[in-house]
């Protein structure tokens, strides 16, 4: 079970050099649980998220947390010839002393995480040579391998077919039910919903929403922030009602319209 970590993000904001804000005056607090981060392209979701990792380095502001992090990153090419069991043994690197090598224990922790994620058969595979989803799942495992208690994923799921997804989500939602603190950024408000738990709505440099996720994902909002109809709809299910959503791509403008009723807010 992992131990339940704390996120905070106070009065944050970030710019490129000579570059305008990308966000500012950003208030968040992350208690265990999972966080999805919506908003168009461009809106500085991943910058965000990197920020909130300690991988870039906030203009102003902080970021304080108590947790050790797992960040995977949205996979790409790579040149490197390792397997798919060294990729994911790496992961391993902050529990191995300098000048040691990774002990058994480290090895059969890899294996297991190769099953929990469903990847085992690929493990002698080489890393360069598997296709996008693949590599996704890749750096998932090799970020849970750390044994981190925060894991933060930017897009976990654009690359994969309908059944990756469902498995990540599905290990998602298992994870945190076990404690830990899960926070990612999505283009699937869909997902969302499934997922659960909180929301940050990103429409601006300084229009942000956290909420609840029934509070935010909902028609109103979601058109709103993609300038084109998204309806919802209740469906009976296996595990009985639950919300789909739904696009009318005819109603695309190629100027997004103004979102008054998105102000700042923050909980």
């Amino acid at each position: 079970m992992a131990d339940h970590s704390a996120l905070e993000f106070r009065n944050a904001g970030f710019h490129y050099p000579r570059c305008d804000w990308v966000f500012r005056n950003a208030n968040l607090r992350i208690d265990g649980g999972i966080t999805s981060i919506l908003g168009p392209n461009g809106q500085g979701k991943t910058t965000l998220l990197r920020c909130i990792a300690g991988l870039t380095r906030l203009s102003e502001g902080t970021v304080t947390h108590d947790a050790a992090i797992g960040y995977v990153p949205q996979a790409s090419a790579s040149n490197f010839a390792y397997s798919v069991f060294d990729m994911v043994l790496m992961g391993r690197a902050k529990k191995v002393s300098a000048f040691a090598t990774p002990s058994r224990a480290d090895a059969a922790r890899t294996r297991e995480i190769l099953e929990r994620v469903g990847i085992a058969e690929l493990a002698t595979r080489s890393f360069a040579e598997l296709s996008g989803g693949q590599r996704q799942l890749v750096l998932i495992a090799r970020a849970l391998v750390s044994d981190c208690n925060f894991l933060i994923l930017d897009e976990p799921v654009s690359a994969l077919d309908l059944r990756n997804q469902a498995r990540v989500l599905e290990l998602l939602r298992n994870l945190a039910t076990e404690g830990m603190g899960i926070l990612l950024t999505t283009h699937h408000p869909d997902h969302v919903l499934h997922l659960g738990g909180r929301a940050v709505v990103m429409r601006s440099v300084d229009d942000i929403r956290v909420g609840s996720v029934p509070e935010l994902v909902t028609d109103d909002v979601l058109s709103e922030l993609y300038g084109i109809d998204v309806v919802s709809t209740t469906v009976d299910d296996r595990g009985g009602p639950r919300t789909v959503l739904y696009t009318r791509y005819d109603t695309f403008a190629d100027t997004a319209p103004a979102a008054p009723s998105l102000q700042k807010v923050f909980r």
